[in-house]
């Protein structure tokens, strides 16, 4: 590799042009690449489509301003989302350039950063060995701030206020606005602790990740001349993934870039996806706004995917109002039709991915790695999983552990396996204290001294606890209470009078655990609430297809899936992750699963544009991850939050382009907008292959019957074989086409009934961003409205 030869002077290091060098650099790209390249003064924005060769133009571009003698390597900033990213783009760099290239700051927002306050953090306060606090410290301290002024951490949680601070602080809010804008009392909490945590960091010398980011602006603001040394200094400014950057971020590549306006930035608007995380997509949208002289430059070929996932994937973007305008076109072949898998469950979705995945391994010869499960949720992993288990079939979990190793499942299962077998000490000192009841770690102590001292389990310790008298009234209290839950529980698992699934579902919620992830409505509370009730789906579902089921032999089922020595050693594997997770990959072979209303698109995210338009970059990503066969897959009926709903396609599956797509039988998708129709709701004939649906005649009348559960019901036939059903819970009468409400649900127009007592259900139509739901009336406690 040559060498690009820099002179030297007294003043300051100039780099002589490298015509081989310029040259060896431009080989090889496109004209839009090129272009990219050589475009390097002033505000360049660069809309770099997913598989476009993005990377490669921004490592050419830094090169290129090297080797024609535009830059030294010091007065370049390049500004990345990962470690990753940073350490690919240095590499890279000096493959091109050599060696000299590692005089530039190349590191992510918060790296890079770190190290300026690192050398000018004492000109606002901080020394040069400052802490820097992650999650768990600034929750910790957080904690600290807030038992010294008498908050209850139980009604508001700190993690809760540690998540509102940061939100606030990538808003670019200080405590005394926060102050001005707080309202509702966790707000007013939170803007009493905010000052509080802030002086405490100050004192103990330390940042959190957030104050990466904002310290720097501070820093510039109070000192123009450290601002000015580094906008001298950096020369061009380059960021990475800027469609992910937020407010804090925006205003820092604006401040730098001032003096020289040799800012570029690479992204693509179609593939932001981190909202929650603070992304600020009009960044993107804004840029031509916030430097009407900028350059846009489209990097629109595609090297990655076929024809026909290209023409899907252009197909759902256009779909977006906010976004800007491109066209992804590709010289590959055309390749396979997009495959659209319909399945009867999630259980039958699985089974046809892993059997897919089988037929191409054995087939055609596909290695296990070329395959990729991208899905919405991580509780839809769980029934992948054990398709997969089943048939031996190697899998990773990325982004996440494995569905049966998560801490929500793994103390659901602590419950159940105490219901079987109480001396097992492992989970008894698992969950003894959570939710927390009162049973801290010295009563916990004093149980196991107990226990050692009269040869007992800690199970027969707490059986004897009113015998303990090292402990005081209110802990055996708390014991004894813990006691006769699972005693309760446990002699009803032991006679089978209770269905296996209804059992765990009565006695997570009366132990607490699902009001304890309800506490807080964060997204992560969120994941952990649906993976608890996938794990009672996936109970009932073991249920009704097992003979004699019981709380024992699904332990043992579980035990067998989590063995981890069925998963071969090395990278051979099939991938399993979220959408969210996927993006920056790609796969030979992609799977997109559930595909259905209300679960992608999520139903909270159908209510604003703005979130719609999201889901549907994310549907985006996922697609543009295949490089040579894409699947599409939904299932008619999903076990969601412990009850089995019925299901209508995505919405999406309706906007894209129907001539790439074909059916697992070959035949041209049938597009169903009118199931979209709030007026006209479900159509009344159902497809026969649906057991949750059937045709009905809504007249007659009828006389009552007692049921077991005292809920009424009605019955009677008419001439023409009509059958009117009604159930009355207390709330009014359910019947076919009464309008009624649902907690979460909201409200909808009653389509069906079915069965009675315990296994009275109702198909609810509740919109089209809804759609059809199958509730059980025991849970689903609907209101009549109408």
């Amino acid at each position: 590799m040559r060498r690009i030869p820099i002179r030297r002077s007294t003043t300051h290091t100039q780099v002589d042009p490298d015509p081989e060098a310029e040259q060896r650099i431009l080989d090889g790209l496109n004209d839009k690449q090129r272009e990219a390249v050589t475009t390097t003064e002033g505000p360049v924005m660069i809309i770099a489509g997913p598989g476009s060769g993005k990377t490669r133009a921004l490592t050419h571009r830094i090169a290129y301003l090297l080797a024609a003698g535009k830059a030294q390597p010091r007065d370049i900033l390049a500004l990345t989302f990962t470690n990753k990213a940073a350490n690919e783009m240095q590499e890279r760099v000096e493959a091109l350039v050599g060696d000299d290239a590692r005089g530039m700051w190349v590191g992510t927002f918060h790296s890079s950063f770190a190290r300026l306050l690192r050398m000018e953090g004492d000109k606002i306060g901080y020394s040069e060995d400052f802490s820097i606090y992650d999650t768990a410290d600034s929750k910790r301290l957080i904690r600290q701030q807030m038992k010294g002024r008498n908050l209850d951490t139980d009604v508001v949680k700190p993690r809760s206020v540690q998540r509102m601070i940061s939100s606030a602080k990538n808003e670019m809010i200080d405590p005394q606005e926060y102050a001005e804008l707080a309202r509702g009392d966790q707000q007013e909490i939170v803007a009493e602790v905010y000052p509080a945590y802030e002086r405490a960091l100050k004192q103990a010398n330390a940042l959190d990740f957030d104050d990466l980011l904002l310290k720097p602006i501070e820093l510039f603001e109070q000192h123009e001349d450290v601002l000015e040394k580094y906008q001298t200094r950096w020369q061009y400014v380059h960021i990475d993934e800027y469609q992910d950057t937020n407010q804090a971020q925006y205003v820092l590549a604006r401040k730098l870039s001032a003096r020289h306006k040799n800012l570029c930035v690479v992204g693509d608007d179609a593939q932001s996806i981190y909202a929650f995380r603070g992304a600020d997509i009009t960044n993107i949208l804004n840029f031509d706004n916030d430097y009407p002289d900028a350059t846009t430059i489209r990097l629109e070929r595609n090297y990655r995917s076929t024809e026909n996932i290209i023409r899907l994937a252009d197909s759902i973007i256009e779909e977006n109002d906010d976004q800007i305008e491109k066209s992804l076109w590709t010289d590959n072949a055309e390749g396979e039709y997009v495959a659209l898998m319909e399945a009867l469950s999630e259980k039958d979705e699985a089974q046809k991915i892993e059997r897919r995945v089988r037929d191409l391994h054995l087939r055609d010869g596909m290695e296990y790695g070329d395959f990729a499960v991208l899905y919405r949720t991580n509780a839809q992993s769980r029934a992948i999983e054990e398709a997969l288990r089943k048939e031996n079939v190697p899998y990773r979990v990325i982004g996440g552990t494995s569905f049966y190793e998560r801490k929500e499942i793994k103390d659901v299962l602590a419950y159940l396996k105490l219901l079987v077998n109480p001396n097992d000490t492992a989970s008894l000192q698992r969950v003894i204290n959570y939710p927390t009841r009162g049973i801290g770690d010295k009563t916990q102590a004093r149980l196991q001294r107990y226990a050692q001292q009269h040869s007992l389990s800690l199970w027969q310790a707490v059986e004897r606890v009113e015998e303990i008298e090292t402990l005081g009234t209110r802990a055996e209290r708390a014991v004894g209470k813990f006691r006769r839950l699972i005693a309760r529980y446990a002699s009803k698992a032991g006679t089978g009078s209770v269905p296996a699934d209804e059992l765990a579902r009565d006695l997570i919620q009366d132990a607490g655990l699902l009001s304890e992830l309800r506490k807080e409505h964060t997204r992560e509370n969120l994941q952990r609430w649906e993976n608890v009730q996938e794990l009672i789906s996936a109970l009932a579902e073991y249920v009704e297809s097992t003979e004699d089921a019981t709380i024992s032999t699904f332990l043992q089922e579980v035990a067998l899936m989590t063995d981890q020595d069925e998963a071969e050693e090395g990278d051979d594997k099939v991938t399993l992750m979220t959408l969210h997770a996927a993006k920056g990959t790609e796969f030979p072979v992609v799977f997109v699963a559930g595909l259905e209303e209300g679960l992608f698109p999520l139903e909270q995210a159908t209510q604003e544009k703005a979130e719609l338009e999201e889901e549907r970059r994310l549907f985006y990503v996922g697609v543009t991850r295949a490089e040579e066969r894409l699947y599409l897959s939904w299932a008619r009926s999903r076990y969601r939050y412990g009850e089995q709903t019925s299901n209508t396609r995505s919405r999406f599956l309706e906007e894209v382009d129907s001539d790439v797509v074909r059916t697992e039988a070959g035949g041209e998708l049938e597009q169903q907008t009118d199931r979209f129709s709030a007026e006209e709701g479900p159509s009344a004939d159902y497809d026969e292959m649906d057991p949750h649906y059937y045709r009905q005649d809504l007249s007659g009348d009828g006389g009552a019957t007692g049921s077991s559960d005292g809920l009424r019901r009605i019955e009677s036939t008419d001439g023409g074989g009509g059958r009117r059903v009604v159930y009355d819970e207390g709330h009014g009468e359910i019947v076919p086409g009464a309008q009624v409400e649902h907690q979460k649900f909201g409200r909808g127009k009653v389509q069906s009934l079915e069965g009675e007592g315990d296994k009275a259900t109702a198909v609810v139509f509740f919109g089209s961003d809804v759609g059809n739901k199958k509730l059980k009336l025991k849970y689903a406690n609907l209101r009549v409205i109408g």
